[in-house]
């Protein structure tokens, strides 16, 4: 049995998650409830929940996923729905099918939730416009990652007790990341002062029009962050070279001892997965038990699917046997 909500009066109104941009603080805040409910749910090892029982969730991934595509399977078996994974590589898709015609053939087979991931941004909102199921977004384009910005905002609520008035320094590929577009609508939503640090070739212009601060140099952009939040560099989202080198890019915007020796004492690391180590973030750093978090946001990430996937479910009609 689902546990009472902490403040039952929230009413997630979205049938949808495609996106962060758009949630008001209180349904995000009835999302992170709901996280750590099942975050230690999972952590007293307790029978599987049947909040699921009898749904079905497709996975649709038109890109390679570890993280994102297994912490949604394991979310959903542990609700007790019956999971499938469809293989984009093996399926109609790359005979020539379209996005359109697939979404008819699987709104056909009458799911309950599709969880899908696309390189093209908002490609799943067109196909949350074509089928009558649940549909939640695991990563479109340099768009939005919703669950992304939710597991790493649960991480640093559990870690710090708050997200309100926490300085959060996001380094690095900013113009390719929906991880990062979906972190700065929630943690600005959340009250938090969030940053942004990159060099000028992957910092998208006029990005002061989301309520952030703009730093080019690590020293400066980390002073006194509570938070650090690293990103890898995209380099399959890239056209043409937007840093000179590797060796370089580690030299100026890689995370080290030093550089964070800028931010407070006590700052959080984060990173989404996966890491690039020695380009984006040093080993020494990365494996800090004490000030890694890398680890817990793989953890949080099951919870807070599983939250997603209960909310979005809990009004649902079901078939009836028979």
């Amino acid at each position: 049995m689902v546990a009472a909500l902490k403040n039952p009066n929230v009413d997630f109104r979205h049938r949808n998650l495609l996106g962060i941009e758009g949630l008001s603080a209180e349904e995000i805040s009835l999302l992170l409830d709901r996280s750590d409910h099942y975050a230690e749910r999972n952590r007293s090892a307790r029978a599987p929940g049947k909040a699921l029982s009898g749904r079905t969730v497709i996975n649709l991934f038109f890109e390679t996923s570890t993280r994102t595509r297994t912490s949604f399977q394991l979310a959903a078996l542990r609700l007790g729905a019956d999971v499938v994974n469809m293989a984009v590589e093996h399926s109609s898709i790359k005979k020539g099918e379209t996005l359109l015609d697939t979404a008819l053939t699987l709104n056909a087979m009458h799911p309950d939730v599709l969880v899908c991931r696309h390189p093209e941004s908002g490609a799943v909102k067109l196909l949350s416009q074509k089928v009558e199921c649940v549909v939640v977004n695991g990563g479109d384009g340099a768009h939005e990652h919703p669950t992304q910005a939710l597991l790493d905002a649960v991480t640093i609520r559990r870690r710090k007790g708050r997200l309100q008035g926490l300085t959060v320094a996001i380094c690095g590929d900013v113009m390719h990341s929906r991880v990062a577009r979906s972190n700065i609508y929630l943690l600005h939503t959340m009250g938090a002062r969030v940053r942004v640090i990159g060099p000028p070739t992957l910092v998208p212009g006029a990005m002061e029009r989301f309520g952030v601060e703009v730093f080019h140099d690590m020293a400066l952009g980390l002073r006194d962050a509570d938070i650090v939040m690293m990103l890898r560099l995209q380099l399959e989202r890239m056209q043409g070279s937007c840093v000179p080198s590797i060796r370089e890019y580690f030299r100026f915007f890689g995370l080290d001892r030093q550089k964070l020796s800028n931010a407070k004492p006590d700052a959080l690391i984060l990173h989404p997965g996966p890491m690039n180590r020695g380009v984006e973030i040093d080993s020494e750093v990365a494996d800090d038990i004490g000030r890694s978090a890398i680890q817990e946001q793989v953890e949080m990430g099951v919870a807070v699917r599983m939250a997603c996937l209960e909310v979005l479910t809990r009004n649902l009609p079901r078939l009836e046997d028979g």
